[in-house]
Parts: structure tokens; sequence; C-alpha cells
């Protein structure tokens, strides 16, 4: 081979060697870094933890048979609640009113993503002593209207309601056998149920008012037995309070419903 073509063949390898070295190289790919996973310690984000029940309490805890007493309660982290016996599904938060006839421990339930939580609360029911039996007929025999005062019994109602409530309820059933044992004694005799307000509300829808309580009064008397011939009824509105203050302890007494006497039933 001649010198120059040497030369030549030398400068092609020169070439193709400096071509290869200034090629760009390929990134090489990277493996990212697995996600963070917090380990279950201190780390770890805190559950929200089951309920919690903050108050369940009843109010008053003791009552005597046909009062009422009043149940408050509230959860905090509850999905849902009931309350039992007799009561159901309630909010996490909020209060019942309850009659119970005999001493009764009610059973709050609370549930939610974290668990359950559970809470009772007792009502002790005492037994009022019955009314004395009635005195036998003698020379110093009551009069119709001392009897009627002292056997027979005002019920009550709530604000703007006619409604026999539970606790009247009760005492209608002690006041029907009083009346019962009355006419047996008195077989003229005849109960005028007087319908009272308290002062609050215009005279004229007062009046519409009392007559529906004396009216609720009068009908529920009559399911017990008591012959409808022997009771009228008379609406005063509030024209005639017992309590002349002004405040609901004072309204309370005067939304009532009274008995009170007249001589002679009304033919049938």
């Amino acid at each position: 081979m001649s010198r120059s073509r040497r030369a030549a063949a030398a400068l092609v390898g020169a070439l193709l060697l400096l071509a290869a070295g200034c090629a760009k190289k390929k990134p090489v790919a990277s493996t990212p870094p697995p996600p963070f996973q917090p380990e279950s310690g201190a780390g770890a984000a805190p559950s929200a933890g089951p309920p919690a029940i903050g108050l369940f309490a009843a109010e008053p805890s003791t009552i005597e048979r046909g009062e009422s007493a009043m149940l408050r309660w509230k959860v905090d982290r509850a999905s849902g609640a009931t309350l039992e016996p007799g009561i159901g599904t309630v909010s996490p938060e909020g209060s019942r009113r309850v009659f119970p006839s005999d001493s009764t421990t009610y059973r709050l339930h609370a549930t939610g993503p974290g668990g359950v939580a559970d809470a009772t609360a007792t009502v002790s029911v005492t037994v009022p002593p019955p009314p004395p039996p009635p005195t036998a007929p003698a020379a110093s025999v009551k009069t119709l209207d001392e009897r009627i005062g002292a056997e027979v019994v005002d019920v009550y109602f709530d604000y703007d309601q006619y409604d026999v409530r539970d606790d009247a309820a009760s005492l209608l059933a002690r006041d029907a056998e009083a009346l019962k044992a009355i006419f047996r004694d008195f077989p003229d005799a005849a109960v005028v149920i007087e319908g009272h307000c308290d002062e609050r509300g215009s005279a004229e829808y007062n009046l519409g008012l009392g007559d529906r309580r004396a009216t609720a009064v009068r009908d529920y008397l009559v399911r017990l037995g008591i012959p409808a011939s022997r009771l009228t009824t008379i609406s005063y509105g509030k024209e005639r309070p017992q309590c002349t203050e002004h405040n609901e302890a004072c309204w309370q007494k005067n939304r009532r419903a009274h008995f009170a006497t007249r001589t002679q039933a009304p033919a049938d």
C-alpha cells in the first residue's frame, strides 16, 4: 500500500473515533422513591374514636305516679342513637318528656364509625297514698259542696292546649270513683265542670279554649262511667283566675278544669 493510502485510512479511523466519542449518551431512567407510609405509632393519623355520651340524665329522677320527668342527652361522634324502652330512634342531642307508671331504667345506645356507647338513667316512681275512704253517713254528714271540694280535684292543661294530659288522666280516674260515690249519696246532684285559662290571649279566644277544656274533661269522665246527664260545662276563660301573679307557675294554676255543684240534674 502506498504511503498516501495509509495516511488516508488513518485519518478516516481517527474521524470515526472522534464521532463515536461525541455522540450524545441516552439518559438512564431512575426509579421513583416509594410513597411515604407512616408507621402505626405516634406518626399515624388519630382515629375518630367511639361515640362519647357527655350527658344522659332524668330530671327529676324521682316522681310520683302520674307525674312526668324530662330525659336529656348529648352524644359526640355519633351517627345514630336510640332510646329505650318505648321511644326508639332519637337525634344525638335532645330531650324527651316521659310519663312512666312504674320505676323505669332508660337506656341510650349510640353508634358511630368508631364503635358504640351506652348509658342508662333511672326514673323512680313512687305511689301516692290512696284517698281516705268515705265516711259513713251520719248526723254530721258533709254537704254536697263539701264532698265535691274535698274529694274531687282540679286537673290542669298545657299552654294553649285542651287535650287531657297523662297526669290529668290519672287524677280523673280517681275523680270518677269519687263522683260515683257522691252521686250514690246524693241522687239528685249534678256537677258543673268549669273551664279556665291563664291571662294570655284575648277574652274571646280564652272563652272558646276554656269551653274545649271543660268538654274534654266531661267526655273523659263519661268514658269512665259517669252519666252524661250528671255533668254540664261552662267556660269562664281568663275571667276567674285563682292566681294573679304574672309567671308560668301562676299561669299553670289557672289553666284548669274545676268542679262545682248544682242541685238538680237535668232531665234526660
